[in-house]
């Protein structure tokens, strides 16, 4: 396995992993979420294209997609309240239902913590639904800590 930025010949792999990883969350919120993928085609070739909107793809050696973690830069100049940290804001990990358990996931996210390190960012962010237990343990295995906690109540 091997860790590198996405390419346009890899949005099959993309594809099917954003499935996966929608199916989580519809599954889980029906009442929130769709069935389906979170981008079109053209948006996803956008954003593989855009150097603030990173994503890293863990491959085998015969370039079949075992992961992904997309990633958008964030920083706040000369905002009132917010300070003008670089975060490197990590959008969406997946990894493939079949490779779960072989640290495709660990590799990934220390792979974009050293490229974070390595580019000068403050820190590193997240948010994870709170209907993905198994997630939110990978997280905090990681050494992530909670920043903020959004609620809601359904009315």
């Amino acid at each position: 396995m091997y860790i590198r930025r996405a390419k346009e010949t890899d949005m099959d792999g993309l594809n099917r992993l954003l499935h996966q990883v929608n199916m989580v969350h519809y599954l889980g919120r029906p009442d929130l979420f769709k069935p389906g993928k979170k981008y079109r085609d053209e948006e996803l070739v956008e954003i593989i294209h855009n150097d603030n909107t990173p994503i890293f793809v863990a491959v085998d050696e015969k370039e079949y997609m075992l992961g992904y973690c997309f990633c958008i830069y964030q920083q706040h100049i000369n905002n009132n309240l917010l300070t003008d940290i670089k975060t490197l804001y990590i959008d969406d990990l997946c990894v493939d239902e079949v490779c779960r358990g072989q640290h495709v996931g660990k590799s990934l996210y220390e792979y974009v913590k050293a490229f974070a390190k390595e580019e000068g960012f403050y820190n590193l962010t997240l948010n994870v639904w709170s209907l993905n237990p198994s997630a939110m343990k990978f997280y905090e295995a990681c050494g992530l800590q909670p920043q903020k906690i959004g609620m809601e109540t359904i009315l």
